[in-house]
């Protein structure tokens, strides 16, 4: 169904101008209670429907059904103190801020996933503007998935509203959405090991849902999340998506959660993540770092800067037959030295797929340009061990706005029917993408098509100094000049000379620390 975001979004940002206003609120603290509202808008609305199918027939000598009823169904119970109906009846002068905390309270009781997952600071917002948001909620008819939608699309706008903070929790849809039609997660488990608000997840899900089979059934889910505020946003999401999973508070660095599993290495079908980029100072002395070849068998890298040890996480927890796929900085395609070293051992296991390089203007809280990389294991024997998949995409996006792009539904297609023509498998036809791939010269199966992609051979990705950067094999369309983009290129240049910085501080040290030895003995 066609949903108005356009309405729903100026209804809800004018009662987040009166928090702001009213309560002082920054947005990172008045988010959660909007978000906690939709939650239950939509909460009740699905405990509803399946009341009305589990209740007892006229004359039943059977009470109501309980709450394990409800969660077989994959849906929240919810008592009748804790139910946004009951909240708009409240008359005025009642406090709906303590009100609203019991109900969060009552929830979190009655449904374990939720454990101290959902907003308990209404106190705060201010009875008024509660009201008000409880009353501007309350002719919202939103079925289904369509309201999984509205709820994303206001987790997203408010990490657009926090700027520093929302890369931490929101990966853009559009980027999931890629990530997910590139390695088809029909069936299995799925590790997420920074993940957020749960993003992929519950794109994961409308994949398999799309497919006609039963995500609650095909999928076993499970995440990292050091961040607890942001791990509440993980739970609340699943929840709104009717999903399951278990996520673990821990580092994915230091940590290896999932006990029951017997760890992480080796043990998922699908590894799927944004990481953060170019992270810095993780402790590489640690025993779970530095003796864990299992976790890292690359070997670590030298330079202090996590991108390599994230693309070891990811590689070493997929089974024999595992895909993953990341978002990755763009500097990590061509790094050097140690980088370098362990990059060459991972194209030579012949179990790197695809990588994607995305223009600008993605993400909400940078305007630099990234690429995302895909992992097979099962890719390592075959026709295919030899190549890898290289797909410019920095011309391929919809302009939303000055500040920022996306993919449309058919651009997503198109670029995902270029993987799975290299694959030789059947392509989706959803969005009218066969057009896109008639227009590149791809209607008659795989082809390398300048500016657009290239399946290059090993010896052809050594010649290039095991670079992993497109730009370096799809070249530019025939007849098309390479639009230069000198804010981009210069971004790119200041990310690369920051990383060389920090490397070099390493070898400086290095160098002291070897004079001094010198110099003792």
């Amino acid at each position: 169904m066609a949903i108005d975001l356009a309405e729903i979004e100026k209804r809800l940002w004018s009662v987040a101008d009166q928090l702001r206003a009213n309560s002082g609120l920054k947005p990172s603290e008045y988010s959660r209670p909007v978000l906690g509202l939709l939650f239950l808008r939509y909460a009740e609305s699905r405990f509803a429907a399946v009341e009305k199918e589990l209740k007892p027939r006229e004359g039943s000598r059977l009470g109501p059904p309980g709450p394990d009823a409800y969660k077989a169904r994959n849906v929240i119970y919810l008592s009748p103190e804790a139910r946004f109906s009951h909240l708009l009846k409240l008359p005025d002068g009642s406090n709906l801020g303590r009100a609203l905390n019991h109900a969060m309270e009552d929830i979190e009781r009655h449904n374990a996933d939720l454990a101290d997952a959902l907003p308990k600071n209404y106190g705060a917002v201010g009875d008024d503007t509660l009201r008000e948001l409880i009353k501007l909620l309350a002719p919202i008819e939103i079925a289904g998935d369509a309201f999984g939608k509205v709820y994303e699309y206001f987790m997203g706008a408010f990490a657009m509203q926090e700027m520093q903070k929302g890369g931490e929790f929101y990966t853009p849809s559009s980027i999931v959405r890629l990530i997910v039609e590139i390695i088809e997660p029909y069936r299995g488990r799925i590790l997420d090991p920074a993940c957020g608000s749960g993003g992929m997840f519950v794109h994961s899900a409308d994949f398999v849902r799309s497919h006609q089979a039963a995500p609650e059934k095909e999928l076993s889910i499970y995440g990292i999340e050091k961040v607890s505020e942001t791990l509440r946003l993980a739970k609340m999401n699943l929840a709104v998506h009717g999903l399951a999973g278990t996520i673990m508070d821990a580092n994915a660095y230091y940590d290896e959660p999932f006990a029951d599993l017997g760890g992480v290495v080796g043990k998922f079908d699908f590894v799927m993540a944004n990481p953060p980029f170019n992270v810095t100072g993780v402790d590489k002395d640690k025993e779970s770092v530095a003796k864990r070849p299992d976790r890292f068998p690359f070997g670590l890298p030298r330079a202090d800067n996590g991108n390599y040890l994230w693309i070891e996480l990811f590689w070493s927890a997929l089974n024999e037959t595992g895909r993953a796929g990341f978002v990755m900085a763009n500097s990590a395609s061509d790094a050097r030295g140690s980088e370098a070293d362990i990059r060459q051992k991972l194209i030579g296991t012949g179990g790197v797929d695809v990588i994607v390089s995305v223009s600008p203007n993605f993400f909400y809280t940078v305007t630099l340009p990234c690429t995302l990389w895909f992992l097979n294991k099962s890719k390592r024997e075959g026709k295919r061990a030899d190549q890898v998949l290289f797909i410019d995409a920095r011309h391929t996006f919809r302009l939303i706005d000055r500040a920022q792009r996306d993919f449309t539904d058919a651009q997503i297609e198109f670029l995902a029917n270029i993987v799975r023509l290299w694959r030789s498998d059947e392509i989706e036809a959803n969005w009218e993408s066969h057009e896109l791939l008639a227009t590149n010269g791809l209607k008659g199966g795989y082809a390398d098509v300048p500016g657009l992609c290239k399946a290059a051979t090993r010896a052809e990705i050594e010649a290039q100094g095991w670079s992993l950067n497109p730009g370096r094999y799809v070249g530019s369309k025939a007849g098309v000049p390479d639009n230069f983009d000198f804010a981009e290129r210069l971004e790119e240049l200041h990310e690369e000379f920051e990383r060389l910085t920090a490397e070099a501080g390493v070898q400086v040290k290095q160098v002291a620390i070897n004079v001094a030895r010198l110099l003792e003995a």
